[in-house]
């Protein structure tokens, strides 16, 4: 097996692993992302009759705001490696009485639809998690249709992000985490607009606009927001529960005190994040 193959076999099993998780926490983390999922679905411009593919789609939050948009003879293909996210997908669609969606299980870097076939493509923070981006964004504009569009997020900086560097950051000082490889897919590898710029180059786009989307992630307290954290990342989960209880307290506090400017006297937590979103044409 290649490295590649393994990265992509990998991925798929993390995502699977993930899926529970995300099912807990999926209103919790929409709540602050649905600025990123409105400018995604803006930019490719629903209409009724279109045909729109959202990739790596999670809980399918974005895709099911283009859905509403797509009706009443439009449809969305929501699509996910994980038939667990999917799971949660349809869920999310049966409360929200969409009924206009298909559900596929698909690869990105291997899209199982004839080409031509799409009007636009979204994806939220999925390609600089995958093991061959900019394979994804070939096989993307090979099913659009000539002139189409894709919108996709990419995580802006570490320092932009702290909600998610800064645990990461005192595992790997405390030695219960390898440091990221700049070399495999990971939330910050496209982190740099000119690696975005790229790899659109590369796959054949015409790229529109590369912007950022300024979030922040709002909580109780920061006991609120790390519980959030270990549903919605099996990789921090999987770190916190290998140490032991002196050192789980030992993050706790070196997080907390990382964190402390972002909670209010009465203990509220409001955490900024910044993401990179791009529009580009087939």
């Amino acid at each position: 097996m290649s490295d590649a193959d393994a990265q992509r076999r990998e991925i798929a099993e993390y995502w699977e692993r993930a899926a529970p998780g995300w099912g807990t926490s999926r209103a919790t983390f929409q709540a602050g992302a649905e600025p990123v999922s409105q400018w995604l679905v803006e930019a490719v411009d629903p209409q009724p009759g279109l045909r729109i593919l959202e990739l790596a789609a999670g809980p399918g939050d974005t895709g099911l705001l283009a859905a509403e948009l797509l009706a009443p003879h439009g449809t969305l293909i929501l699509s996910d490696v994980s038939e667990g996210m999917l799971e949660i997908a349809r869920a999310r669609a049966k409360e929200l009485g969409v009924s206009n969606v298909e559900f596929r299980q698909i690869d990105a870097e291997w899209i199982d639809l004839p080409t031509a076939n799409v009007d636009g493509v979204l994806c939220r923070w999925g390609y600089m998690l995958m093991a061959d981006p900019v394979t994804a964004l070939r096989e993307t504009r090979r099913v659009l249709k000539p002139g189409g569009t894709v919108a996709f997020a990419v995580w802006a900086a570490p320092e932009d992000n702290v909600w998610a560097s800064v645990p990461n950051a005192e595992l790997v000082r405390m030695g219960a985490m390898e440091p990221p490889d700049p070399g495999r897919p990971g939330m910050f590898a496209w982190s740099d607009p000119a690696v975005i710029a790229d790899a659109l180059e590369e796959a054949g786009f015409v790229l529109a606009q590369i912007d950022q989307v300024d979030l922040t992630w709002r909580f109780p307290s920061l006991d609120d927001w790390w519980d959030a954290q270990l549903d919605l990342s099996v990789r921090l989960r999987e770190a916190v529960t290998a140490l032991t209880p002196a050192q789980r307290d030992e993050l706790r506090d070196a997080i907390d005190e990382k964190l402390a400017a972002f909670v209010s006297d009465e203990g509220g937590v409001a955490l900024p994040a910044r993401t990179h979103v791009a529009a580009a044409s087939a």
